[in-house]
Order: structure tokens, then C-alpha cells, then sequence
């Protein structure tokens, strides 16, 4: 029980403090299960987002359902995940029942404005990480010249040629396959 309640409060601090969704939340995990708990590696990491990104919901609270499902079980699962959105539900609860018009009100619009950077910065810092790996010869997503090409095709057929995201990572999943010779 104890290590239910642990894990409930420790992804209640996570929750409270994670703003800009699944990319943006990188930064944070990696501080946080991977240096601080050493609960992840850094490749966990990255499979939990590639993951998240193709399961139905919001990444960042899928991520955390998978580490707490790591640590504790499909009980732990479900406790992270409870933990992680209580704040932002409490948050937009408070909002909803005492201010009207709250996107209206100057310093709110300024603050988000201030928060909307923030979490451009930490999404750069996470991609800067990712293709650090590929140059320091450590965990990241990009690990040598294929993947970095497979990236590269990916980000041409999402920008210029507005391919659907699900033929993408269906295509790379397909490749990755044929690849390694599972198929």
C-alpha cells in the first residue's frame, strides 16, 4: 500500500508541475525516472513516447500509465495516471467555477502566451536530445545514418507532402520489420 501512495503522490508532483503536453513532458521524466528514481533507461523512454504516440489519448498521461505500470503492475498503471491528471483537473475545476471568461482576463492571456514558450523550449530541448544520441553514441532515437534517413523521410512526407500520420508510422513500423528481418 505504501507504494501506492508513493507513487500516486510522486506523479501528483509530476502532474502539477507538466505543462505543453507529450513532447514538452520529456525533460521531465528524463530528470525524474531516468537521473533522479532510475526507475526508465533513456531507451525505455523513447519507447514509452513511441508508444504513447500511437495509443489513443493524451501522450504525456499515457507515458506516465506505462511507468507506473513499470513499477507497480496495472495498479500502479492506473495510480500514475490518476495522480498525473489530478492537478490539471483540479486546476481547470477551480477555473471553470469561479472565473468567467477566464481566457479574456490580460495577465492570463500573457501568462499563457509565457507558458506557450516554455513549452516550445522544452519540446526543442527534446528533440535536441533525441538527436544527440546519434552523435555521442548513447541511447536516443536516432542511432546511426538509417534512422536519421527514416526520420528525415518521415518529416518530408508529414511537411511538404501532408502524408496522414498513421501511413507514416505505419510505413517506419512496416520498414523497421522488414529491416531487422522479422518479416
Amino acid at each position: 500500500m505504501k507504494k501506492y501512495v508513493e507513487l500516486f503522490f510522486i506523479f501528483v508532483k509530476t502532474g502539477s508541475i507538466a505543462f505543453g503536453g507529450g513532447y514538452a513532458i520529456l525533460p521531465l521524466i528524463e530528470r525524474e525516472f531516468i537521473e533522479r528514481r532510475g526507475w526508465l533507461t533513456r531507451d525505455e523512454a523513447l519507447e514509452y513516447m513511441t508508444i504513447a504516440q500511437v495509443t489513443p489519448g493524451i501522450i504525456a498521461v499515457n507515458v506516465c500509465t506505462f511507468i507506473g505500470n513499470k513499477r507497480a503492475g496495472p495498479v500502479g498503471g492506473i495510480i500514475a495516471t490518476l495522480g498525473f491528471i489530478l492537478p490539471g483537473v483540479t486546476f481547470i475545476g477551480i477555473i471553470a467555477a469561479f472565473l468567467r471568461n477566464f481566457a479574456e482576463i490580460a495577465v492570463v492571456r500573457h501568462a499563457f502566451a509565457g507558458i506557450r514558450l516554455a513549452a516550445a523550449a522544452l519540446i526543442a530541448s527534446a528533440l535536441v536530445k533525441m538527436f544527440a544520441g546519434l552523435y555521442k553514441k548513447e541511447a536516443g532515437a536516432l542511432k546511426n545514418a538509417l534512422s536519421l534517413g527514416l526520420c528525415a523521410i518521415s518529416f518530408t512526407l508529414s511537411a511538404v507532402f501532408k502524408t496522414n500520420p498513421v501511413f507514416i508510422v505505419l510505413g517506419a513500423g512496416m520498414l523497421g520489420l522488414v529491416l531487422r528481418g522479422k518479416l
